[in-house]
């Protein structure tokens, strides 16, 4: 294997895991997020509070009984890509300004201050993919 070869190879990594659409497998998509983040010696922050976002949106707003939701990370070069697909296609996101007072409300919000880019994928009904990227520099080796 030539070196070109040997790059790329280590600069895709994938994660992928189905939860359950619950406050828990929620909180335990961020746990996973962030563990996975470490083995792969990558900044944890702000991409598990990205996860957290993502994943509470898919357990409060995309929740089908029986349905699970999943979160997908990977890497490609110095991009990472969070994804979340839940089974609630017909409810596609969309950031609103709360009220003042408003308890909820302001996570699309969050996940607009905090992602590079973030957008929404209708895939094969009934379900939709919300992502977020985030750039990095790649970790220098030390010496």
């Amino acid at each position: 294997m030539n070196q070109n070869s040997a790059e790329l190879t280590t600069s895709v990594r994938n994660f992928s895991v189905q939860l359950s659409p619950t406050p828990r497998g929620a909180r335990l998509a961020r746990l996973l997020a962030t563990e996975q983040l470490r083995s792969w010696g990558l900044p944890q922050d702000p991409a598990r509070h990205l996860v957290a976002e993502l994943a509470n949106n898919a357990a409060d707003h995309g929740r089908v009984p029986g349905r699970d939701f999943q979160l997908t990370l990977y890497v490609v070069g110095e991009t990472l890509r969070i994804e979340v697909t839940d089974t609630r296609g017909q409810e596609l996101p969309r950031p609103r300004t709360p009220a003042p007072d408003a308890e909820s409300g302001r996570g699309l919000l969050l996940i607009e201050a905090l992602a590079d880019r973030w957008g929404v994928v209708e895939g094969r009904f009934p379900r939709k993919t919300v992502w977020a990227e985030l750039s990095f520099a790649p970790p220098q080796p030390t010496f």
